[in-house]
């Protein structure tokens, strides 16, 4: 299998490389800057450098021609203002799924975050609301795609050690999750067509990775 990684420099997309790697898959991490390959090629990725806030379409359906699936983990990152939000939480992901439907990459992962109803709370930091509507845009767009999408919202990621037991589901109460679990799911959701068209919530819990799957 090949997947094409948006954010591919990302801590949730280097472990995912790895982990694709360790089966025989062949990763592409799209990056910003140059200087990031060498990371990529640590993870067994093969790195593209192309910047998805200024790219053309032409450009990156490229990149995912041949791709048997996608995976969107960019994101602006902290310290980044509203402007980026904007520009690479909805516009980049757009960007990436319009390039995946011309390139006809119909297996398509994007990694949200939970909470995004929150955006229009009051005593919401204006920067943090900015970002939670980002996201929700960017889902609304997926989900209008003719595209075999799914939709991942971890909670407050980790680095602890991943422990391969989740808790995965349409709706689940905000907590925690490593950034090695995420990874680890979004690897399973790629073999797994009963996810097709859900928006999944994900935190640590008791349940193995396969088995929370099963039960969607």
């Amino acid at each position: 299998m090949r997947v094409v990684i948006a954010g591919g420099h990302g801590q949730i997309a280097l472990r995912l490389e790895r982990l694709l790697a360790a089966r025989g898959d062949q990763a592409v991490g799209i990056i910003r800057k140059p200087e990031q390959a060498a990371d990529l090629r640590d993870s067994s990725a093969e790195p593209v450098v192309l910047d998805l806030e200024t790219a053309e379409l032409d450009a990156v359906t490229e990149v995912l021609q041949g791709a048997d699936a996608a995976v969107f983990a960019a994101g602006a990152g902290p310290g980044s203002g509203s402007a980026r939000k904007d520009t690479v939480d909805r516009g980049a992901a757009v960007l990436f799924a319009e390039a995946a439907q011309r390139a006809g990459v119909r297996r398509h992962l994007q990694v949200s975050g939970m909470g995004l109803d929150r955006a229009d709370d009051p005593d919401m930091d204006e920067v943090f609301s900015n970002y939670l509507k980002a996201k929700a845009a960017a889902e609304d767009d997926l989900r209008t795609r003719d595209l075999d999408w799914t939709i991942l919202r971890p909670g407050r990621l980790t680095d602890e050690p991943g422990t391969g037991q989740v808790h995965l589901a349409e709706s689940v109460d905000y907590g925690t999750v490593t950034r090695d679990d995420v990874a680890a799911v979004l690897v399973a959701l790629l073999d797994e067509p009963r996810t097709v068209h859900h928006t999944l919530e994900l935190v640590e819990g008791h349940t193995p990775i396969d088995e929370a799957l099963e039960r969607i």
